[in-house]
């Protein structure tokens, strides 16, 4: 069994977003036809480059206001998609394609200080996540980014 647990954002959170069409910083989300891969940070899919129309939103993925506090852009599905759901799994769509998601994981304490970081290159993202919840106790959560565009993809939870 897989000891820790995948987190998107919840379709309650962005679902807020799209009715008032301004993302929690104040900024208007920005529509589009998809020119890259993304993935949606709700379903952890995939878009479809020039058929697919995401939400750009600036999005921070932290609770507590501190210089680790990270906001930046993220992308999700315009179109209602289902979350991701397995989540003792890191999505293997993901994981499958090195290239266009080259992937750092970042880790924090519970006081949300960065303690950890490592870039994931040719490992098995999920041998890597229990192996680094296994040897470093401090570490509370893990943030899946993107490693190229440092963008935040989910997070990642020791269960």
């Amino acid at each position: 069994m897989q000891k820790f647990r995948i987190v998107p954002l919840t379709k309650e959170y962005v679902s807020r977003i799209k009715e008032t069409r301004v993302d929690d910083f104040g900024y208007p989300i920005v529509e589009q036809i998809a020119t890259g891969y993304g993935p949606c940070r709700i379903s952890l899919q995939k878009f479809d480059p020039g058929k697919d129309i995401r939400l750009l939103i600036s999005h921070s993925p932290f609770e507590i206001k501190n210089a680790f506090n990270q906001p930046g852009p993220i992308f999700v599905h315009k179109k209602e998609v289902k979350p991701y759901k397995n989540s003792h799994q890191f999505p293997p769509e993901i994981k499958a394609d090195k290239q266009n998601f080259p992937l750092s994981l970042i880790g924090y304490t519970k006081k949300q200080n960065m303690i950890f970081t490592k870039l994931v290159g040719d490992d098995d993202v999920d041998l890597l996540i229990p192996e680094i919840f296994n040897n470093y106790n401090d570490i509370a959560y893990l943030h899946a980014r993107n490693a190229e565009a440092c963008c935040f993809i989910c997070k990642i939870e020791r269960v």
